[in-house]
């Protein structure tokens, strides 16, 4: 080390050895549990499924939905982490590409959603085609077997970036590169764009496509939002599970905390914008096809729900994210962390379940507890892959050049 104390990259290699950044050894407990938490709500769902398969379908939907924001919201803080080389990433580059890897796995956690397309879209049912003249245009694309094509296409092109940007940085670690950073970096900038262009289609596909009559042009830039701050939500949490053992509680630091706080707060006022602009277009608009789907979302006591958004997904966080002390306090920045988590289901619930407002027998909030269930059981299956995952390799990329500035941050 210099002289004035200061990690340099040349320090980096004495200090960090591969051997001693392998994952804690609390994570094998840490993924027993998820497992059998995964599978005890595997046989809940089932038993749901088994009393109100609608609510199934739909449940599960919004928790393969929520879990595959994580997955692929971490790949998009990934890339925009290589574009823009932050110390911020760098010290929990391993945990989102563990995240981002977990993208092949959510595909086989997708099958359950065959079994029920004509539950959960009207487009997937034949009859109720022939007789609507918007559904019969829309056959092309809104077809059953193109659906989980598409599916399969999202998934496998994020799959490869995640993966192929993983062992760019496994193969820096074993050679000491330093050109692999501006091959990650180059790979990232267009990774990016796909990824938008396909999470636009994503939401289409999934939840726009609940109410094919509706439609929203800016409802893919939304769940870009919603997934990044799901992942960041995520990282919050799972950092200071890291931060609390060794060998990552000496390297992340309150400066750490501090940046993904002024994140997690940049991408809450995201969500917000995207979503009052739709509202303010569609609803000062004021068109039959358009306003219906924030009137089944806001009459009844769905109006409480939409109301609880507002206060708990935007101006709660919002206003304490705006302290510098919380987001240096690592326990009360996970606390907005876990709010926003929850708010996410929430937000998700909201979207899907008032989407089938006036279908026959459909309405039973007695079943509305399956929303939790399906995201609980499919989060710890999900969760024990990601730790699978994320013992593969050191918990730090020892040989990046920016190393020894991210772990210096105070």
């Amino acid at each position: 080390m210099s002289a004035a104390g200061a990690i340099t990259q040349a320090d980096v290699p004495r200090r960090f050895d591969a051997a001693e950044l392998a994952a804690p050894a609390a994570v094998d407990g840490l993924q027993r549990t998820a497992l059998w938490t995964g599978i005890a709500g595997l046989v809940v769902c089932a038993i749901g499924g088994a009393l109100a398969p609608d609510y199934f379908f739909r449940s599960w939907l919004v928790g393969w939905v929520y879990w595959v924001g994580i997955s692929v919201g971490s790949l998009a803080i990934m890339m925009l982490h290589h574009m823009t080389r932050g110390a911020w990433g760098l010290v929990i580059r391993r945990v989102l590409e563990a995240a981002a890897r977990t993208l092949p796995f959510l595909l086989l956690l997708a099958i359950p959603l065959a079994f029920g397309m004509d539950r959960l879209y009207i487009w997937a049912r034949p009859a109720a085609v022939a007789h609507d003249a918007l559904l019969k245009a829309k056959h092309v694309y809104l077809n059953v077997p193109f659906f989980f094509e598409r599916l399969a296409f999202y998934l496998a092109v994020w799959s490869l970036f995640a993966f192929v940007l993983s062992r760019l940085s496994w193969r820096q670690d074993e050679q000491g590169d330093p050109r692999l950073t501006r091959r990650m970096q180059l790979l990232a900038g267009p990774g990016i764009v796909v990824y938008g262009l396909t999470a636009t289609l994503a939401a289409v596909d999934w939840l726009m496509s609940i109410e094919p009559h509706w439609f929203s042009t800016i409802y893919g830039v939304y769940l870009i939002g919603s997934q990044g701050l799901s992942a960041l939500a995520f990282l919050v949490i799972f950092a200071l599970w890291l931060a609390r053992r060794p060998p990552m509680d000496t390297v992340i630091h309150p400066g750490h905390f501090h940046d993904w706080g002024k994140l997690l707060l940049a991408f809450t006022m995201l969500w917000a914008y995207f979503n009052f602009s739709q509202f303010l277009i569609i609803w000062s608009g004021n068109l039959p096809e358009e306003i219906s789907w924030y009137l089944h979302r806001i009459r009844g006591g769905w109006g409480a729900v939409a109301l609880a958004l507002v206060v708990f997904h935007f101006a709660m966080p919002f206003a304490l994210l705006l302290s510098r002390d919380l987001k240096r306090h690592a326990s009360r920045l996970v606390g907005v962390a876990i709010l926003m988590a929850i708010m996410r289901i929430v937000d998700l619930f909201w979207q899907v379940e008032p989407g089938y407002v006036g279908e026959t027998g459909t309405q039973n909030p007695a079943f509305w507890w399956m929303y939790l269930a399906a995201p609980v059981a499919i989060g710890g299956l999900w969760l024990a892959w990601f730790l699978r995952e994320l013992k593969r390799k050191p918990l730090l990329p020892i040989h990046d050049p920016y190393l020894a500035e991210a772990v210096a941050l105070e």
